[in-house]
């Protein structure tokens, strides 16, 4: 109709921080990133026609292969979101795939009150591929960007999945990432579908809760670690511990001294399980409720990125240790259920 308004376009910020979608190879093969210039270039060319729909701008953060991810980068993404937060509908951070899940996790504890979709994507094969899933992965985290959503989520594939519950599981899959002991936030189909799960938007202030400790250790049992290996990490100034154990949490007898000492150090120990999928439930088994008893902290059904960065973050947010492991146990974002359900 005449004199009918133009419909204002969404605003999304790309926050650059390189990755596999940009990168192109060298004579060998080996795929490199490139010049920032080129980099970007890439990115903008691989699906003209989203300007025409969203109004979209780039920051640009690094670009590096995400395998040099560092906490910094962490903190520098979330200050970018804080300057802009009242400027755009939403955020897509495009990165590479190797530590995607870290960033994801990171986020969630750094980005409270988080009232817009922060999306972060990236993919498996460079976007200047002919076969590429860069374009994708690219337009369907922007389309995500401007939807009835508040998360940080990570958009791969035909997934939208919560960025603390996100894991890796294939170096060469297309569908590369899974949700760890949760429901999908939406999928990619036709068209792009949000769970009735998914937390709506939502006005109010955004409060950034920046910085990690990065001295922390994930410490893996087997069956017949000496002892003495495990408590020479004591003596090396960590701040932290993420202990994988066996089952539901289950911890060999003989690993309660190094407990016992890393705990009298107060240092944080955290109890995580091997299996991808599960729980930690310490006191069906002797063998862990000796561990709980003595005081370490459960990671209950987090995810082994999502529990990592949280202690990074909670040593960072609490000086004690009773502090951190009510961090650790606290719910931000849907990353942790103690109720031992399991999707």
């Amino acid at each position: 109709m005449a004199g009918q308004k133009k419909q204002k376009k969404p605003k999304v910020l790309v926050l650059f921080c390189g990755g596999t979608l940009v990168m192109e190879e060298d004579k060998n093969g080996t795929l490199l990133p490139t010049s920032k210039e080129r980099a970007i270039e890439i990115l903008l060319g691989m699906e003209p026609r989203l300007r025409e729909r969203i109004d979209m701008d780039v920051t640009y953060i690094d670009n590096i292969d995400s395998t040099n991810m560092r906490p910094e980068h962490w903190d520098k993404m979330a200050d970018v979101i804080g300057r802009e937060y009242e400027k755009y509908d939403g955020f897509v951070i495009t990165h590479g795939t190797d530590t995607m899940a870290y960033t994801a996790s990171a986020l969630s504890y750094t980005l409270q009150n988080l009232g817009k979709p922060v999306v972060i994507t990236g993919a498996q094969m460079p976007g200047s591929k002919m076969e590429t899933d860069a374009r994708r992965n690219f337009v369907n985290a922007v389309q995500v960007a401007t939807m009835n959503l508040a998360a940080v989520a990570l958009v791969f594939d035909e997934e939208i999945i919560l960025g603390a519950r996100s894991s890796k599981v294939s170096e060469s899959k297309l569908n590369a990432f899974e949700t760890i002991n949760w429901d999908l936030l939406g999928e990619i189909r036709i068209d792009i579908r949000l769970s009735d799960e998914a937390k709506p938007r939502h006005k109010g202030n955004l409060k950034l809760q920046k910085g990690f400790e990065s001295n922390i250790a994930v410490v893996t049992l087997i069956p017949g670690t000496p002892n003495e290996t495990l408590m020479a990490l004591l003596q090396q100034g960590v701040k932290g511990l993420v202990v994988r154990a066996f089952g539901p949490g289950n911890i060999a007898s003989q690993y309660l001294d190094f407990i016992r000492q890393a705990l009298k150090m107060k240092i944080p120990v955290v109890v995580h399980t091997q299996c991808m999928e599960g729980a930690t439930s310490m006191h069906l088994y002797d063998v862990g409720k000796q561990a709980l008893d003595l005081g370490v902290i459960q990671s209950y059904d987090m995810s082994l990125e999502g529990v990592t960065t949280k202690l990074m973050w909670a040593i960072k947010h609490a000086s004690t240790y009773d502090g951190v492991k009510k961090l650790m146990h606290t719910n931000f974002t849907g990353e942790i259920n103690k109720e031992g359900k399991i999707y």
